[in-house]
């Protein structure tokens, strides 16, 4: 009786969890597209208006990564209850909710403090966000949400090269970047989108053969 190679058994469960995982993400579509609306609403506040006191901004920022951490757990919960674990997407949800926590907790934080706190936070979200990418299809936006990884890590690690920058300077950088990300994650979602519409648009006939067979 002839048996399946391992090395491509195991690549057929990899193609289907990746196959399963991409739906799942196409199903939260508008999840993905509110965290870009968000980054694009946070990053232009930044932008207009860039000599924002440090505690108002801590204040922004704290509510950004509230708001954004809970979408990420939101839409990882959902995952899960759809039968596959979406681990890294409430990971990154969770030490988004940790960075959110320090600034609330430690309103009176330093500007030093802060950067580092930042680059910290864009550095492990944006490797998340790459390991979540490479889970994804590709015709499922993977690129999109690689490129969304590395313009935090590459962000984090600025900040870290560059920690006794000015107020205004930080506001504008970080601004920019939440511009970037917000509008990278839009796409996604509209492409997320667009995939869903195609299995819809699919399904029907699909089920409509399974039961003439």
């Amino acid at each position: 009786m002839a048996t399946a190679a391992p090395g491509k058994t195991g690549s057929s469960l990899s193609d289907a969890r990746c196959d399963a995982l991409s739906e799942i993400l196409a199903e939260s579509w508008w999840l993905v597209g509110l965290r870009g609306i968000l980054g694009i609403i946070f990053g232009l506040i930044c932008l207009l208006n860039p000599t924002v006191a440090v505690q108002v901004f801590v204040i922004l920022f704290a509510a950004y990564m509230l708001v954004d951490g809970v979408f990420a757990i939101f839409s990882g919960i959902k995952a899960a209850r759809n039968g596959e674990r979406w681990g890294l997407l409430i990971l990154e949800g969770v030490v988004d909710l940790a960075a959110g926590a320090v600034a609330v907790l430690w309103p009176a934080i330093t500007l030093i403090a802060l950067v580092f706190v930042i680059a910290v936070w864009a550095i492990v979200s944006g490797g998340l966000m790459l390991a979540a990418a490479f889970t994804l299809k590709r015709d499922h936006g993977r690129w999109w949400l690689a490129l969304g990884g590395i313009a935090s890590v590459i962000f984090g690690i600025l900040l870290i090269i560059e920690p006794l920058i000015g107020a205004v300077v930080l506001t504008m950088w970080i601004g920019a970047y939440a511009l970037v990300f917000g509008v990278l994650l839009l796409v996604l979602g509209f492409q997320l989108h667009s995939k869903r519409e195609e299995h819809t648009r699919k399904a029907p006939p699909a089920a409509a053969a399974a039961k003439k067979a």
